[in-house]
């Protein structure tokens, strides 16, 4: 079981992805999960449904879920890294610009769902396979400190943080 990162592993402004991961809890198995629990929250949700913004500004279902899937990409570049000693710093980046530069709504919600699914999955395949020295490799993302452990909680965290959202903010799979 990979234990959870300490503090100073991570910015305080990722703290409330990390705290979202429960106190004793396999990281792994709940990353082995969400994809599940993804689906299960969007077993009703109509394909038309999911590309409607629901306000100006806010996301549609299907920009919440492309975002998740481009940030599982985004943290998995940087934990592979990191845990292969790479000491590159690596560089931000700007989650509405990344929603904006392409049309989610034009696919289907299936397959993204079916996108972000297939990553965890290779995400797992690989992770899974590093020791404990590789998971607490220190490296440099967003200027910022942080570990492949870290890396790990906030996958975890970060999707946990939206599939709340879309319970509560879109009113989905409640």
């Amino acid at each position: 079981m990979v234990a959870r990162p300490q503090p100073e592993e991570f910015t305080g402004f990722e703290s409330s992805y990390v705290a979202r991961v429960p106190d004793g809890a396999d990281v792994f198995e709940v990353l082995r999960g969400q994809s599940d629990q993804l689906q299960a929250i969007l077993q009703n949700v109509w394909n038309d449904q999911a590309g409607r913004r629901p306000r100006p500004g806010q996301w549609s279902i299907k920009e919440v879920i492309g975002h998740i899937a481009d940030q599982e990409r985004i943290f998995a570049y940087r934990l592979l890294c990191i845990a292969r000693g790479d000491k590159t710093p690596l560089p931000g980046y700007d989650q509405e610009a990344y929603v904006d530069g392409t049309d989610l709504n034009a696919r289907s919600l299936a397959g993204l769902v079916e996108e972000f699914d297939r990553q965890r999955r290779a995400n797992l395949l690989c992770f899974e396979a590093l020791d404990e020295d590789e998971f607490t490799r220190v490296g440099t993302a967003n200027d910022s400190l942080v570990t492949p452990r870290a890396l790990l909680y906030l996958m975890a965290g970060h999707v946990m943080h939206h599939l709340e959202s879309l319970q509560v903010d879109y009113n989905v799979g409640g």
